[in-house]
């Protein structure tokens, strides 16, 4: 689910609603989600509601600003958001999420702005289901969706292609991709793909927790 943002008639602040699949930390027992607006503090830190199928939680942010933020589980594991806004590379050698606050409109931009909406929903809504259609690797650990991208490009179009990789392949894919990305280490991500291929899902979260 991706995130969802909204305006009150009267608030200043956007209410920002983060949820994360509970697929992706099947064991959790607390997961918040730290960022830029809590200065990475896990004391700080949104406190998600665990549901049935995700966690989640609320946040007032401040309008026309992009904040950088994660997912921490159990004050332990590190998981992004699925559906961020965008994603940028950290100091540590993965990706942080990014969600961006929109300005609120006032009255005469809004309707300008719901007749463009209008106008291009069509193409919004096959966007979306081509998006959906992309294979996605960001459940193995150590890969983000920038180098999600590189993969795909590179011609890895499944699990089963990703778990029959040589290690020295990828790396000279993740060479090719920039100097930025050469310094992420690729050695599990077969054996993980392998596991994502035969859908092992628990086995693969158990094992990403053990690397962790």
């Amino acid at each position: 689910m991706a995130i969802t943002k909204s305006f009150s008639k009267t608030a200043k602040k956007c209410k920002v609603t983060f949820t994360l699949p509970k697929i992706a930390a099947p064991h959790a027992q607390e997961v918040k989600v730290v960022g830029d607006f809590n200065n990475w503090n896990w004391q700080k830190g949104i406190k998600l509601k665990a549901g049935k199928d995700e966690f989640k939680g609320q946040a007032e942010l401040n309008p026309g600003q992009r904040y950088e933020f994660r997912y921490c589980i159990d004050n332990k594991f590190w998981d992004n958001d699925w559906n961020a806004d965008d994603y940028v590379p950290s100091p540590f050698g993965a990706d942080n999420s990014v969600v961006e606050i929109p300005v609120k409109e006032n009255k005469a931009s809004s309707s300008e702005t719901t007749r463009r909406k209008s106008s291009n929903a069509k193409m919004s809504a096959a966007a979306k289901r081509k998006s959906k259609l992309k294979l996605d690797f960001t459940c193995i650990e150590g890969i983000g969706p920038k180098i999600n991208q590189i993969l795909v490009k590179a011609g890895y179009q499944t699990f089963e292609d990703l778990s029959g990789a040589k290690i020295n392949e990828l790396r000279t894919v993740l060479t090719a991709a920039g100097p930025r990305y050469k310094m992420h280490d690729p050695k599990n991500w077969a054996k993980q793909a392998k596991m994502a291929a035969k859908g092992e899902w628990t086995k693969l979260q158990e094992y990403k927790e053990n690397l962790k």
